[in-house]
């Protein structure tokens, strides 16, 4: 497509002109949904993505500057940003559907997802957290709980990437000890009973 065909379309676009919009889609759809699927790794959530980039196009067409680059760039960058949105929420949406994780100290998970009862579980869970350091507990919860990679809990706390994993490595392995000591506090007590 020729920079007068794409800028005849795009002012279409802002003119409300759907069949202007059509025509992008038809020349454009396949490289956005490309993209998409390639980070995203799943059909409706590309057919999704495909679809949210060209509802931010017939939105926001007026955006694009033929002077900072070519169309075809801007539009998958779009793209490349809409399916990574798209990604981390569905991760954010698995995760708080299961927020036990497991990692280096897999007792400790196996013996959480072992409970029968997941609500006292948690808040048992929650009380242990508590007695961590504060730097512990906030990389541990933003790891585990809220379902952030490394990267994300070292710019989220601002702190460099080998701090964070230092603090969710030693947190975790505090978090052991004081799970098995309320464990071992918890079975003498039902003994005692």
């Amino acid at each position: 497509m020729n920079p007068q065909e794409l800028e005849t379309l795009l002012n279409g676009i802002q003119q409300n002109d759907e069949s202007a919009l059509s025509d992008l889609y038809d020349q454009y759809a396949n490289a956005v949904f490309s993209v998409a699927i390639h980070i995203v790794q799943h059909q409706q959530d590309a057919e999704e993505v495909t679809q949210d980039v060209f509802l931010r196009l017939w939105n926001k067409s007026e955006m694009f500057d033929p002077e900072k680059g070519t169309f075809i760039t801007w539009i998958l960058t779009i793209t490349r940003r809409i399916a990574i949105d798209r990604q981390r929420k569905r991760k954010r949406m698995l995760d708080a559907l299961n927020p036990l994780y497991m990692d280096e100290t897999p007792y400790l998970w196996e013996t959480i997802a072992g409970k029968e009862n997941q609500n006292d579980l948690h808040q048992s869970l929650l009380t242990a957290l508590g007695e961590l350091r504060t730097e512990y507990r906030e990389a541990i919860q933003l790891a585990y709980l809220g379902g952030m990679t490394h990267v994300e809990v070292a710019e989220k706390l601002n702190k460099p990437i080998g701090t964070v994993k230092s603090h969710i490595r030693i947190g975790m392995e505090k978090l052991r000890t004081i799970w098995m000591s309320k464990e071992v506090e918890s079975s003498t007590k039902r003994d005692n009973e």
